[in-house]
């Protein structure tokens, strides 16, 4: 199914959303992006709908025919310290700020969102799967999490963090009850089971 381009055509709009809330370790990610007009949709979808090889090979793609995009992230430090919807929507936030073109509407995939300093927003539920803004976001918000979560697998193998990328497999919570957490993990999520 084609994703809608714009949710009106009356503003300059900005799609976000962000990775890694459910996870029991790495940083949450964030990525806001701003459509081209001649953006195409090429093989863009929901990040989960794709493999991870078709999501890398979209990232470039994406990078240079968008108008705008930025990416943040916030370690698990600062998840614990303000709880992961926070640092979810802080992230967006931070992604936000680094946007060059300034957007008139902010799109943001899920339900929740803390108001964005004289920009509107909407909450669309499912929007990484409604709006190519919002899904292009997803993706390189997804890509760079992953690239994140492979580089500390080497560091720390047990977890099998090339794999399951941080979230609660069970070899993931065999090794935490095994080894412990480490220095990436999230201390206010439940990590022994």
């Amino acid at each position: 199914m084609e994703l809608l381009k714009n949710l009106t055509n009356l503003y300059v709009e900005a799609g976000c959303d962000e990775v890694g809330r459910g996870c029991l370790s790495g940083p949450v990610v964030a990525a806001a992006v701003i459509l081209d007009e001649d953006f195409k949709q090429n093989l863009v979808n929901d990040s989960k709908k794709l493999t991870f090889k078709t999501r890398m090979e979209l990232d470039p793609y994406i990078r240079e025919h968008v108008r705008d995009y930025a990416i943040a992230e916030l370690p698990p430090k600062f998840i614990d310290e303000h709880n992961i919807l926070n640092a979810s929507i802080h992230a967006m936030h931070l992604a936000l700020d680094q946007l060059v073109v300034r957007p008139e509407l902010i799109l943001v995939d899920g339900n929740r969102f803390a108001a964005y300093p004289f920009i509107p927003h909407r909450c669309i539920v499912k929007g990484d799967s409604k709006l190519l803004s919002i899904a292009c976001a997803s993706i390189l918000a997804k890509n760079y999490r992953d690239k994140i979560m492979i580089a500390l697998h080497e560091e720390f193998p047990q977890y099998g963090w090339n794999k399951n990328m941080g979230y609660a497999t069970k070899q993931h919570r065999e090794a935490l009850n095994e080894h412990g957490p480490t220095i990436h993990h999230r201390r206010s999520f439940r990590l022994s089971y």
